[in-house]
């Protein structure tokens, strides 16, 4: 099985592109002390640095695209070839068709379900170890650059050590919180708006596999559940929409002001002369770096909840396949 080696190698990937990521933030530095000091050579020097550096993480990308997309496809083979076997066998996906509740649609759920149920995880997994390095990294780097601040508050000193990194702390904290206060309800939402999708679905599906048959008595009757299961659709789909506008409005708020934030902290260093052009650029880079990765559920909370939604969903139809499978007689009885 090559999901595993797949898999560690999608790790050591991402440990690399952190580190150009480090150089490039230190590149960033030396490239505007450079153009305060209207230094041609070292510009150039900059640029010859950053030409190699910028093909390496281009090229790191690229080759993280191919081995993501091949875990996850190593994944769901192994993971949809085992629930294909056990729907099939003994022909109990006929006794499944009469079940109700999530456990309806199996196809759908194998189909779409059990896709979304292996894919998440391996880009979730990857983005989450990678947001806790680079978190660690970068706050390591604004630490250096920022050093502390001493304010004035009522005629007292105080000095706050590494003030950019509790100030990125802070911030993501705000944004973090006001996520999940907002979208606490989006996995409930998506679930139900998947299942909505999925009776649709099937009641179309009963429309036409009785399509070639003579014209019944309760043709009328189907045709009306088609309309009603639409109208649940529209519903479902109204109620996810107020959810992702809410998400939406926490997550470009968090985008647009990281920078802003970033440089009113250094402005006063700056002004003062203690931090340099170059520095000031590095550590509002190493800010918003820092930030992306402490906000990675503010980034992924839709993701997240897509996959629960989807592992509920194909959990419910593995329960009651199983139950179906305990109900059978053993073999050789």
């Amino acid at each position: 099985m090559t999901a595993w080696p797949l898999t560690i190698a999608l790790l050591v990937i991402g440990v690399t592109q952190l580190i150009v990521q480090y150089r490039l933030n230190y590149w960033n530095r030396d490239f505007f002390n450079a153009l305060a000091r209207r230094d041609s050579s070292g510009l150039w020097n900059q640029l010859i640095i950053f030409v190699p550096l910028a093909c390496l993480s281009v090229g790191l990308s690229v080759t993280s695209v191919w081995a993501r997309m091949t875990t996850q496809r190593s994944w769901r083979r192994w993971f949809t070839s085992n629930i294909l076997q056990f729907w099939l066998s003994r022909d109990r996906y006929r006794r499944l068709a009469s079940e109700s509740g999530e456990s309806k649609n199996a196809e759908y759920r194998i189909s779409y379900d059990a896709r979304l149920a292996t894919d998440a995880p391996i880009d979730l997994m990857l983005g989450f170890i990678t947001s806790v390095l680079t978190a660690i990294v970068f706050a390591g780097v604004l630490w250096k650059v920022g050093g502390s601040l001493t304010l004035v508050i009522g005629g007292t000193e105080m000095t706050v050590p590494g003030y950019l990194v509790v100030g990125v702390v802070i911030y993501a904290l705000v944004f973090t919180g006001a996520m999940i206060a907002i979208g606490r309800r989006l996995p409930a939402v998506i679930q139900t708006q998947s299942q909505a999708e999925a009776e649709l679905l099937a009641a179309a599906n009963r429309i036409r596999e009785t399509g070639v048959q003579p014209v019944a008595a309760g043709d009328a009757k189907m045709h009306q559940t088609v309309w009603d299961a639409f109208a649940e659709v529209l519903l479902r789909w109204r109620q996810l929409c107020w959810q992702l506008m809410g998400t939406t409005l926490v997550s470009q708020t968090d985008l647009l002001f990281a920078p802003v934030c970033a440089w009113a902290l250094c402005a006063p260093k700056y002004m003062a002369g203690t931090m340099a052009l170059g520095e000031l650029t590095q550590a509002s880079a190493a800010f918003v770096t820092v930030q992306v990765a402490f906000n990675w559920l503010v980034d992924n909370y839709q993701r997240l909840s897509d996959w629960r939604s989807a592992v509920s969903r194909v959990g419910a139809l593995l329960l009651a396949i199983d139950e179906i499978a305990r109900s059978e007689p053993k073999v050789g009885n």
